[in-house]
């Protein structure tokens, strides 16, 4: 019984080899391969990763527990950028997982996104000492991570979370009042400024104008992948 299943396998491969003849190929032509999970998003993330997770570009990682990469879908449409880790997040190795990152869930849960269908990142990879505003020197020597997720990414929408990723993003010195409200274009992806979570926490005044940020984003969400 195998030999006759051999016999057959190899009537079959003749048959189709002939027929490539007949059609002028002079060479077989096999479907492709599937793609290996190192060339998906996912796989180019994980990769980029393991490449900097020991990264010493900068005096930071003196302090830090673990590098804070970013968190959520490798195929997310849309990806929210904050300015660094704080406490929680350096000890976690998970962007936005302290009183902030509570919050921002609430955000995202508010216009019907959840953590797992967007990426969450932020301009460094690793905390700032006593929680202070990220060092011009530090931001040019890991603002190429962020921009190499950004590329792996793709995102259609990014959100800048606060004055200090809005301004790293778009080169700019305005204040976020003067950025927010409307959408940027940075590289051709559409950026919106709004207010970072944990301003929300100490100036509850301002969830008002995040409120009609985050609508605005998910109104342009909706225009560009409903159907």
């Amino acid at each position: 019984m195998e030999y006759e299943k051999m016999l057959e396998a190899y009537a079959l491969t003749r048959r189709f080899l002939k027929q490539q003849m007949d059609l002028g190929f002079d060479q077989a032509y096999l479907s492709e391969k599937p793609k290996s999970s190192a060339s998906s998003p996912s796989g180019e993330l994980e990769r980029f990763y393991e490449s900097i997770r020991n990264c010493k570009e900068c005096h930071l990682h003196q302090y830090r527990n673990t590098l804070v990469f970013g968190t959520g879908s490798p195929q997310a449409k849309v990806m929210f950028v904050g300015e660094a880790p704080g406490r929680e997040e350096d000890l976690q190795g998970k962007p936005f997982v302290g009183k902030a990152g509570q919050l921002l869930d609430k955000i995202l849960a508010a216009i019907d996104f959840r953590r797992d269908e967007v990426y969450i990142g932020n301009v460094l990879k690793c905390r700032p000492p006593e929680n202070r505003d990220p060092l011009p020197e530090e931001v040019e020597k890991c603002e190429p991570y962020l921009l190499k997720q950004i590329e792996i990414i793709k995102p259609e929408i990014i959100c800048a979370l606060g004055r200090i990723s809005a301004q790293v993003l778009l080169k700019t010195k305005s204040s976020l009042g003067q950025l927010r409200g409307r959408f940027h274009d940075y590289h051709g992806i559409k950026l919106l400024v709004t207010y970072h979570p944990a301003a929300l926490l100490r100036y509850p005044q301002y969830k008002h104008q995040t409120w009609e940020d985050v609508q605005l984003l998910r109104k342009e969400y909706d225009g560009l992948f409903s159907s």
